[in-house]
Protein backbone atom coordinates (compact mmCIF):
# COMPACT_ATOMS: atom_id res chain seq x y z
CA UNK A 1 0.00 0.00 0.00
CA UNK A 2 1.18 3.49 -0.79
CA UNK A 3 1.76 6.11 1.84
CA UNK A 4 0.94 9.77 1.37
CA UNK A 5 2.21 13.01 2.88
CA UNK A 6 -1.07 14.87 2.40
CA UNK A 7 -4.76 14.21 1.92
CA UNK A 8 -4.59 16.02 -1.43
CA UNK A 9 -1.88 13.66 -2.70
CA UNK A 10 -3.83 10.63 -1.50
CA UNK A 11 -7.03 11.76 -3.23
CA UNK A 12 -5.18 12.49 -6.47
CA UNK A 13 -3.48 9.10 -6.50
CA UNK A 14 -6.63 7.18 -5.60
CA UNK A 15 -8.44 8.94 -8.45
CA UNK A 16 -5.77 7.71 -10.91
CA UNK A 17 -6.38 4.22 -9.51
CA UNK A 18 -10.10 4.39 -10.31
CA UNK A 19 -11.55 5.66 -7.04
CA UNK A 20 -13.72 8.28 -8.77
CA UNK A 21 -16.93 8.30 -6.72
CA UNK A 22 -17.41 10.50 -3.65
CA UNK A 23 -19.29 8.71 -0.88
CA UNK A 24 -21.09 10.26 2.06
CA UNK A 25 -22.66 8.56 5.05
CA UNK A 26 -26.28 8.22 5.99
CA UNK A 27 -27.62 6.68 9.16
CA UNK A 28 -27.49 3.16 7.74
CA UNK A 29 -25.49 3.14 4.49
CA UNK A 30 -23.01 4.87 2.20
CA UNK A 31 -24.40 7.07 -0.53
CA UNK A 32 -22.88 8.38 -3.75
CA UNK A 33 -24.89 11.06 -5.54
CA UNK A 34 -22.60 10.86 -8.60
CA UNK A 35 -24.09 7.50 -9.57
CA UNK A 36 -27.10 7.51 -7.20
CA UNK A 37 -26.07 4.37 -5.35
CA UNK A 38 -26.69 3.34 -1.75
CA UNK A 39 -24.46 0.68 -0.23
CA UNK A 40 -25.22 -1.37 2.85
CA UNK A 41 -22.22 -2.66 4.85
CA UNK A 42 -22.28 -6.05 3.16
CA UNK A 43 -22.13 -4.41 -0.28
CA UNK A 44 -18.70 -2.77 -0.04
CA UNK A 45 -15.15 -3.24 1.18
CA UNK A 46 -12.83 -0.64 2.63
CA UNK A 47 -9.65 -1.33 0.68
CA UNK A 48 -7.50 1.31 2.39
CA UNK A 49 -7.70 3.69 5.33
CA UNK A 50 -5.38 6.68 5.69
CA UNK A 51 -5.28 8.98 8.72
CA UNK A 52 -3.95 12.50 8.38
CA UNK A 53 -3.31 14.21 11.69
CA UNK A 54 -2.98 17.94 12.10
CA UNK A 55 0.51 18.52 13.45
CA UNK A 56 0.35 20.20 16.84
CA UNK A 57 -3.20 19.01 17.45
CA UNK A 58 -3.35 15.22 17.82
CA UNK A 59 -7.07 15.32 18.60
CA UNK A 60 -8.06 16.53 15.13
CA UNK A 61 -7.51 15.24 11.64
CA UNK A 62 -8.98 13.48 8.64
CA UNK A 63 -9.64 9.86 7.75
CA UNK A 64 -9.72 8.79 4.11
CA UNK A 65 -11.41 5.52 3.16
CA UNK A 66 -10.86 3.92 -0.28
CA UNK A 67 -14.00 1.89 -0.98
CA UNK A 68 -14.94 -0.75 -3.56
CA UNK A 69 -18.57 -1.78 -3.97
CA UNK A 70 -19.86 -5.19 -4.93
CA UNK A 71 -21.19 -3.55 -8.13
CA UNK A 72 -17.71 -2.37 -9.12
CA UNK A 73 -18.09 1.30 -8.16
CA UNK A 74 -14.90 2.58 -6.53
CA UNK A 75 -14.70 5.76 -4.53
CA UNK A 76 -13.60 7.58 -1.42
CA UNK A 77 -15.13 8.71 1.82
CA UNK A 78 -13.45 11.54 3.73
CA UNK A 79 -14.31 11.93 7.39
CA UNK A 80 -12.88 13.85 10.29
CA UNK A 81 -11.97 12.56 13.68
CA UNK A 82 -11.86 14.28 17.00
CA UNK A 83 -14.21 17.26 17.11
CA UNK A 84 -14.70 17.05 13.32
CA UNK A 85 -15.91 13.43 13.25
CA UNK A 86 -19.21 12.44 11.74
CA UNK A 87 -18.73 9.11 13.49
CA UNK A 88 -18.68 6.83 10.48
CA UNK A 89 -20.16 3.59 11.72
CA UNK A 90 -20.63 1.11 8.90
CA UNK A 91 -19.09 -1.89 10.59
CA UNK A 92 -15.77 -0.85 9.09
CA UNK A 93 -13.81 -3.19 11.30
CA UNK A 94 -15.27 -6.06 9.30
CA UNK A 95 -14.36 -4.47 5.98
CA UNK A 96 -10.98 -2.80 6.38
CA UNK A 97 -8.16 -4.43 4.43
CA UNK A 98 -5.24 -2.04 4.88
CA UNK A 99 -4.53 0.91 7.12
CA UNK A 100 -1.98 3.72 7.24
CA UNK A 101 -1.61 6.76 9.44
CA UNK A 102 0.46 9.89 8.73
CA UNK A 103 0.93 13.40 10.04
CA UNK A 104 -0.15 16.20 7.71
Amino acid sequence: MKTYDTLRNALADLKTRGYDADFTTTSDCLYCSDVDIRLNPEEFKVEEVHHFKVEGNPDEGTVLYAITSSTGVKGVLVDGYGVNARHVDFQATHHVHTYHSVFE
